[in-house]
């Protein structure tokens, strides 16, 4: 695999790992993350890691904790190696958890680089769309917002209100709320032509568990007609 491919893959492992910890029994999804996560640093890692790896697994029974604390140092370190071979689009993508200030240099940069308008899609939001990321949005360029009836924060309309009256025309800003359960990802669409997944609300981005801001470039066109489909139709707050 290339170091895109590694870095994004293990990203989505780290994400997913399970509670190794709860000293219940490893279920079937258990077995099958520690395949995958065997496959990938086979793959991805260089000779030591593999050598590092086998002698982890090799210890699973016989110090089931001093194995896994092994197998996630080697996972982290390989992600790392991955992330510095990786292009430019891709680095830092993948926010450990409790990684605050990285979720924030991450999320603003990707707002950074809009030349023409940004819709944001998250049935959860709150005002840490405005508070924590709307300044990073270049002046003058369209913001929308476009959250669930059923879901959205009251915080979100406050803020929205409060951003109109200090920023007029000079930060465009538009909120709409979509019908109840008609959202479905968390997702980020510059410029009508990119569209990047979330895996966690923006108010949640990486406090709790690891997230990863993921571009879609395969199903792009179609995130971005669905959603400007639901926007056009949504009900408008600001």
């Amino acid at each position: 695999m290339d170091a895109e491919s590694v870095y994004r893959q293990l990203g989505r492992l780290i994400e997913t790992m399970p509670d190794f910890y709860s000293g219940k029994a490893w279920s079937a999804d258990t077995h099958t993350w520690v395949g995958r996560a065997d496959a990938i640093v086979t793959q991805g890692g260089d000779e030591s890691d593999r050598i590092e790896w086998r002698t982890a697994t090799s210890l699973l029974e016989l110090q089931p904790h001093n194995a896994i604390s092994l197998m996630i140092r080697i996972l982290y370190r390989v992600l790392a190696a991955a992330e510095l071979k990786a292009p430019a689009g891709a680095k830092g993508t993948f926010i450990p958890v409790g990684s605050s200030f990285d979720a924030f240099a991450a999320l603003t940069k990707l707002l950074g680089v809009a030349a023409r308008d940004i819709l944001i899609v998250d049935p959860y939001m709150d005002e840490t769309a405005l508070t924590e990321f709307g300044g990073s949005v270049p002046p003058s360029i369209p913001l929308r917002l476009l959250s669930d009836q059923s879901s959205v924060k009251p915080s979100l309309a406050s803020a929205a209100k409060a951003w109109v009256a200090q920023h007029g025309a000079a930060r465009p800003l538009g909120v709409r709320l979509a019908p109840p359960k008609a959202l479905h990802d968390r997702v980020i669409l510059i410029d009508g032509k990119t569209a990047w997944t979330l895996t966690q609300s923006l108010k949640d981005f990486a406090k709790r568990a690891p997230a990863e801001i993921v571009r879609t470039d395969d199903t792009a066109a179609l995130k971005i007609s669905a959603y400007e489909a639901v926007w056009s139709t949504a009900t408008v707050v600001i």
